[in-house]
Parts: structure tokens; sequence; C-alpha cells
């Protein structure tokens, strides 16, 4: 059965193709369903990166310098699939018994949208076997940020390693933590380097390629391709997913650029307030709440001023900041000087906490 025919639960942002095949490119983007039957196998698709041929491999070298999509399967919450997709097609097998059993199967992506992408092509499985979406929550929650809300580096607490997709993971991420523990359906949309006005940058130029609300409209940027079709191409239907709260975590990379500069850094403020607008432009009925922090907190008091600029061009009440503390040396760095799995556990439950208190406000 083409998984685009299945009744499936879709997590974050998905594109099926006219074949049947879920593309997922998003952080944590993938599929949730009830099973009942005997046996059942996946078969999963890689984006053109898988597609390399022998001379360009061999300038490669390692599999490890290329950026393959990690992916996840879980049967009843237990991963039992941790790997990255190297190959244009792979099976896994998920479920044998000789008498039918009930199960719930998701399948994740861990790895972030830019690099690459991977497709849920097919189910496998007897005729007599079923599926049926995984029951929706009562809460749901997007989350808009950059390589922290992505789980960077997280499966690599060493700060002098650099960026891999073998070690990042959604699921550590502050995000996913507090989704889980709210209960909550999600919908991330999260690029490594990326800003309001600047992406990263290590030098005084702007990096202009590397901005999350010319990304936000889309379903997915990603360099990873399908035969040559770019994931910009599609933009997001946001009748998708209308969530109860936004969650924004975005300035980190900014501050590269920012510095002390008052000057830019009311332009990042004034700019933020216009992303509000954009945002809640498309999701009128959520409570939005502005977290900042967590690896660098010199920009928060532009946050807090971005907000109260919204609101006083809006009128606009259903809006919050919250302060979390940067990381620090004692809870240890991930790769790159990353927030490891201890800061992101400690913000996540910031952050539920935080949403806990506003839900009556809703």
């Amino acid at each position: 059965m083409k998984a685009g025919e299945a009744r499936l639960k879709h997590l974050g942002r998905t594109l099926t193709d006219d074949k049947g095949t879920i593309w997922c490119a998003l952080s944590g983007s993938g599929v949730e369903f009830q099973y009942r039957g005997t046996s059942l196998d996946v078969v999963l698709a890689g984006d053109d990166l898988t597609r390399v041929n022998e001379q360009q491999y061999e300038q490669i070298k390692t599999e490890q310098d290329v950026d393959y999509a990690r992916i996840a399967i879980y049967v009843n919450d237990e991963r039992i699939v941790d790997e990255r997709l190297t190959s244009t097609h792979r099976t896994y097998h998920v479920h044998d018994s000789k008498q039918p059993e009930e199960m719930t199967v998701r399948i994740l992506k861990l790895s972030e949208a830019p690099h690459s992408i991977v497709g849920i092509q097919e189910l496998i499985m007897d005729e007599t076997d079923s599926v049926s979406p995984a029951p929706n929550k009562d809460l749901k929650i997007e989350f808009i940020g950059d390589s922290i809300t992505c789980g960077y580096g997280v499966d690599d607490e060493n700060e002098e390693h650099h960026f891999s997709t073998a070690t990042e993971d959604e699921t550590a991420s502050f995000a996913y933590l507090t989704a889980r523990n709210l209960d909550a359906d999600y919908s991330m949309v999260s690029y490594s380097g990326y800003g309001i006005i600047s992406g990263y940058t290590e030098t005084d130029e702007k990096q202009l390629t590397q901005l999350v609300p010319d990304k936000y409209e889309e379903t997915g940027y990603s360099r990873g391709k399908v035969n040559g079709d770019a994931l910009t191409l599609h933009k997001w239907d946001f009748d998708r997913f209308q969530p109860d709260f936004v969650v924004i975590n975005l300035g980190t990379n900014d501050d590269s650029y920012c510095k002390d500069i008052v000057e830019r850094q009311e332009e990042y403020a004034a700019r933020y307030a216009q992303f509000l607008q954009q945002v809640r432009s498309h999701n009128p009925g959520a409570y939005i709440l502005c977290i900042y922090g967590i690896m660098t907190d010199r920009l928060y008091p532009y946050v807090q001023k971005a907000v109260e600029s919204y609101q006083q061009q809006t009128g606009d009440k259903r809006i919050d900041t919250l302060y979390i503390e940067p990381h620090t040396a004692e809870a240890g760095y991930a790769a790159d000087w990353h927030p490891s799995k201890k800061t992101h556990k400690r913000a996540a439950e910031e952050v539920t906490a935080r949403i806990n208190s506003l839900k009556e406000k809703r």
C-alpha cells in the first residue's frame, strides 16, 4: 500500500507526491498510525543525495561527510530503528507475529530540513492487516526556531566537534520534549543558522539567505531534492495544522550580526514585530510565546521590545515572552557549543510550565 493512500496521521509539515510518497523535510516530521496485523514492513525513499555515483562518493570519501537524513521508527514508543538513510530505497521490518497484534507505529525524521529529506513510500502488510490514524491530541503547538529547536549536535556532547546529521536528534530538543510533557501534537519550523534579519555570520555582513520569515510559508526548504524537484516550490497549507500555541525562539544567529550595535538590535526588534504579524495572520487562534536565552541572551530586551511594538500596532493581547537562562559549562555543551541534553530538558520544563500557566488565557 502506498503510504499516501493509507490512513495515517501526519506529524509536522509533509508533502505527498503524485506517486503516493510522503516526503518529510523539517525536524520531527513524519507519520503515526495504529496497526493491527501479523506482518509489517515500511519502505523509505532517499532524496537525490543518496544517488551519488562511485566517483562522487570517492570524492566525499566517508559516509560521515554526507548529511544523509537521520530517521527513527518507533513501535509503542520504543525506538526500533535509528539510522541515516544512505540508499535510494530501504525496507525496514517492523513487525512479525503468528497472531494479529495491535500497536502504534511512528516514523520520524530526526535531522533537519536544509541538508536532506526522506520519503515514506510504502507499507507492506498482509491483506487482512489494517492501519488507522493515531488519535489527535487535545493540544497543538507549533515551534519556530533555529538549530536549538532542531536538536543540533545533541548526541555529541563535545563542543569541539562540528555538525553532522548523525548527531542531530529532534526528539532530544526542548521543543519535542515540551510537546511530550504537554501530551501535544506539534509542528516544527526550524533551520540551523537562520534568524530574523541575519543568519549566522562570522563577518560584519548580513547573511540574507538564511531568514526564517522567508521560509515560514513553505512546506520546507532543503538542498535535498527529489528527481531535481525542490521542496520550496510547495507552499504550506496552514489549514492543515492550526496550533493552540506558537513558540518562537529566534535571535541567537541574529546576535552574531547585531553584536552590541544598537542600530542593528533595533532593526532586529522591528523586523521581529513584522514577523509576529505574519505568524498571527496564519494562526489566528493561537497564543504566541516568544522565548529567548538557552545559548545567549543579549537580544532578549529586543525580543520584549518587538512584542511591545507588535501589541501597540495590533492590540493583540494573546502573546507573551519568556526568558530562559543561557547554558553553562556545568550542564555541558553539545557540538559547536550547542545546548546539551541537560540544558534542553531544563528549557523544556520552563516552557512547559509557562504554557500550562497560559492555557486559561487562550
